[in-house]
């Protein structure tokens, strides 16, 4: 694909944050409604998915079409369409259903754009609360009820003195369980239930480690752009690529980075 130079950086970024207020219109009428009805997407478990989801999802993939036509596309809910530019959008509408339809604000509409080798541009929006965490292009803040504020991960600290997120206390399968509980036993404090917005919190620089198993890409491409903007780490749980998910490692500086991986494979 050609370079990206400043024009096309700007309008990247405008598309980006045009996708964001698009879902944000579209989803939060849905949000905290009595009448909302779950869909369930496993026959096996419990994967939900609302008219929330797929609402959201048309209203961003309208926007591209009406301002980014040759560019490719993937979304949770609706597949893949590929595009002409060699740029493709990663787009997840509501990373964190299940806590969308528990009322909790931490669920978030993910929005990333790379050239298929990893993201360079992302955003997580949080709707209700009205936050958004942006990353990529030299850029990494948050804009929100606190005004504009630089994004900066935590420096370097002890795994003892360390804050590890999760979203599920199972993580993965019972090995990956095991990894990450013998991570979390050796910090000093672990959190669940965040989703995506766990990174967004390692990027704000309030706390230092999220890991995750069985992720898509779209769970992981926004979040990563975030982190990376703010001086993070996003690997997998060896120190190798994660754009395209599975396991991840997101970590607020090499040192709690180095350490969480001997952890998790030890």
């Amino acid at each position: 694909m050609p370079g990206i130079d400043s024009s096309d950086r700007d309008a990247l970024i405008e598309t980006a944050h045009e996708m964001a207020d698009a879902a944000r219109a579209a989803v939060l009428p849905y949000f905290r409604a009595w009448n909302l009805e779950v869909e369930n997407k496993d026959p096996n478990g419990f994967d939900p998915v609302t008219a929330a989801d797929r609402t959201a999802e048309r209203a961003i993939r309208g926007v591209l079409a009406a301002r980014r036509p040759d560019d490719g596309f993937l979304g949770e809910e609706h597949g893949t369409v590929k595009g002409s530019s060699g740029l493709i959008w990663v787009v997840d509408p509501i990373d964190g259903t299940r806590g969308f339809i528990s009322g909790t604000p931490t669920w978030g509409v993910l929005i990333a754009v790379g050239a298929g080798n990893g993201p360079l541009f992302g955003l997580i929006d949080q709707p209700y609360i009205r936050e958004r965490f942006v990353g990529g292009f030299s850029e990494a803040y948050t804009v929100g009820p606190q005004g504009r504020i630089p994004l900066r991960c935590r420096g370097a600290r002890e795994l003892s003195a360390a804050t590890v997120l999760t979203t599920f206390p199972e993580v993965g399968t019972d090995a990956e369980a095991k990894a990450f509980h013998s991570l979390a036993s050796r910090c000093n404090l672990t959190r669940y239930g965040m989703d995506c917005y766990a990174y967004a919190l390692l990027a704000a620089g309030q706390i230092d480690l999220v890991v995750e198993a069985g992720l898509e890409p779209y769970d992981i491409q926004a979040p990563m752009a975030v982190v990376e903007a703010a001086g993070g780490i996003v690997t997998d749980w060896r120190g190798g690529s994660a754009h395209m998910g599975g396991q991840v490692l997101a970590a607020a500086n090499p040192r709690i980075h180095s350490a969480a991986i001997e952890a998790l494979n030890s």
